[in-house]
């Protein structure tokens, strides 16, 4: 069993803390993300699991076994984990399978072990072909995938990543998620993978561990981190969003047949701040609140507004930029600015400058703590 429990972690350096009382356990052959802004605590966490960092307080046990505690430390290399950092940190004057082997050699295992071992790793990362070459011959990826082989060669109980890919171009990233992903479910191994980019960890993650100034602000699935998100900030982080106050009020009619917003009277309504518009409300928040709406659950024109129960609102489309598989549009209404994701082909039928109803899918509404 490789599966982590943390209990009650917390961190300080000098007086400053990073970490408060972290909690969480972490399921056997689980891909967990630690997913947060720089400076929130996801790579203190991840070294105080590896053991190159002790906790002020709490416990971390890995397995059945205490890693970390008020009684007891246990170093990173009695620990089984393999770890890969952000900056490679491969050897230069070793060639690509000394660089590898090196775990083994340490470890004293024979010259045959270490032959089977390595090559079986290096066929693992696609590396087999270039066993003979420096690392300076090999492009980004390649070193990457070197320093992932290297923490895998002593076949973990737990491989530990921390933002192994910020230094790769976009496309490579891309590639690199899914073979990290693949070789992870090949070898039925525990990963704990640390990064602040939230496409990464949507991608990747069994589960996502949101940090904000060293607190968990939400330990959910992918997708309910996207759709549910706890407060306004994990809404913010994870994905594209607007943000409109208002005030919840008793539903009325509104004057007229056509108005935006327009609900049936004895239905609460979101009258938006500063708008002059309102929204349907069905949830249970009052009083003032914060409105999230994805720019990808806003519909321009449509065709037919059943289709968007959360409301309509209007404005005035002031610009559109043309992404290929996405129309990125700007609509401003009443002077606050909106964002819109629409699909491509309506940037040939749209024009800048027109006025535009827009139909809502959904929004989610927050207590407004200000």
């Amino acid at each position: 069993m490789s599966g982590i429990t943390i209990d009650k972690v917390t961190k300080f350096f000098d007086k400053t803390e990073v970490i408060r009382e972290f909690s969480e356990s972490i399921g056997d052959k689980e891909f967990v993300t630690l997913l947060g802004p720089s400076g929130c605590g996801k790579t203190t966490m991840l070294r105080m699991i590896a053991g190159f960092e002790k906790p002020s307080s709490g416990e971390i046990r890995i397995g059945d076994m205490v890693v970390s505690s008020a009684k007891s430390f246990l170093p990173p290399e009695r620990r089984g984990i393999g770890m890969v950092f952000q900056s490679y940190a491969v050897w230069p004057h070793m060639t690509v399978f000394e660089n590898v082997a090196y775990p083994l050699k340490v470890a004293k295992f024979s010259k045959p072990e270490i032959k089977k071992r390595v090559e079986k790793i290096l066929e693992t990362v696609h590396l087999d072909q270039y066993a003979e070459r420096a690392p300076s011959q090999l492009s980004g990826g390649q070193q990457q995938r070197v320093a992932l082989g290297r923490a895998l060669v002593s076949e973990p109980r737990l491989l530990l990543l921390d933002e192994p890919l910020s230094n790769l171009d976009a496309k490579l990233r891309e590639s690199m998620r899914f073979e990290i992903k693949d070789i992870q479910k090949k070898f039925g191994i525990t990963v704990v993978y640390v990064t602040h980019d939230q496409t990464e960890a949507m991608a990747m993650s069994d589960r996502i561990i949101v940090l904000n100034y060293g607190v968990i602000q939400q330990v959910a699935v992918p997708t309910n981190i996207y759709r549910q998100p706890a407060n306004q900030f994990v809404a913010d982080f994870v994905g594209k969003v607007n943000f409109f106050k208002g005030v919840v009020t008793p539903g009325i009619v509104m004057p007229g047949t056509a108005a935006p917003g327009e609900v049936s009277s004895g239905h609460k309504t979101i009258e938006l701040t500063g708008l002059g518009q309102s929204l349907p409300y069905h949830g249970t928040v009052t009083g003032k609140v914060v409105v999230a709406i994805r720019p990808e659950n806003i519909v321009l024109s449509p065709e037919d507004p059943a289709s968007c129960p959360s409301g309509m609102l209007e404005g005035t489309l002031i610009s559109m930029f043309y992404l290929g598989d996405i129309n990125d549009c700007r609509v401003k209404i009443n002077g606050e600015i909106m964002r819109v994701i629409a699909e491509s082909g309506s940037f040939d039928t749209l024009k800048e400058g027109q006025n535009i109803k827009m139909g809502l899918k959904e929004f989610l509404v927050y207590e407004d703590e200000a």
